[in-house]
């Protein structure tokens, strides 16, 4: 069994019980224990985490073409360990998923997951207006073991309208990841007048919205994204 912890808000802690794999961002492992010899090794993942071969190609095929493509390595663990992983300082942030959650996230955010984590890449076409892209990668809950680490640059922020209905915006060059039941995806709002032509534009001309009936937890970081669009006329 596996078990995610934070150390410090910047190092994600795995503790195996027993012969697990676990799934990593390549290169994130700084150190690790265990009794008696070594019991660890690192394998580079060419293809992907899927089961299957050929889902593992196509989800390859998929990554590469949606600039969704994540580096991953498989971190076999053959007896009890701790395991300590990070990248470059980034804070984390772990989340068990229930089954059938669905946490959507930008590949680049994605430190490490359990195998009983469903890995996959679809379209939502919000690229026109992000730096995210056309694309985000998917990790669903299949089992009680589905641990995700979370890569945020600074302090995260989590809003959450699952008990109170309330209606969430959200800068998209902020926003790490949201989850839910299914893939409650945020509609686009746009706003874009005439000063925006002429130069007035207010820096926030769009936005991700979630309405009081998808119910979702948006977790946001206090570090934008280089992207956006600007609009105006000289």
């Amino acid at each position: 069994m596996l078990k995610f912890e934070t150390v410090n808000e910047l190092t994600l802690k795995v503790t195996c019980t027993g012969n697990e794999t676990l799934i990593a961002k390549a290169g994130c492992f700084i150190c690790g224990e265990n009794a008696g010899y070594k019991n660890y090794k690192f394998e580079k993942l060419l293809l992907g985490p899927q089961q299957s071969r050929g889902q593992a190609l196509m989800g390859s095929i998929m990554r590469r073409v949606t600039g969704e493509n994540l580096p991953l390595m498989k971190v076999m663990l053959n007896g009890d360990s701790v395991t300590y992983y990070a990248n470059h300082g980034q804070h984390i942030v772990v989340y068990q998923l229930e089954k059938g959650e669905v946490l959507s996230i930008e590949s680049e955010n994605i430190l490490a997951f359990t195998p009983e984590c469903k890995y996959d890449v679809r379209f939502i076409g919000s690229g026109v207006v992000s730096q995210k892209g056309l694309a985000t990668s998917t990790l669903t809950g299949m089992g009680a073991n589905s641990y995700v680490a979370i890569l945020v640059d600074g302090n995260p922020i989590v809003l959450s309208n699952v008990f109170t209905g309330n209606t969430i915006s959200v800068d998209p060059d902020a926003v790490v990841c949201w989850l839910g039941q299914g893939y409650c995806d945020p509609d686009i709002k746009m706003d874009v007048n005439w000063k925006t032509f002429i130069g007035q534009t207010s820096g926030e001309s769009y936005s991700f919205e979630w309405g009081g009936n998808a119910r979702v937890s948006v977790i946001v970081q206090p570090n934008e994204r280089a992207g956006g669009i600007s609009v105006s006329i000289d």
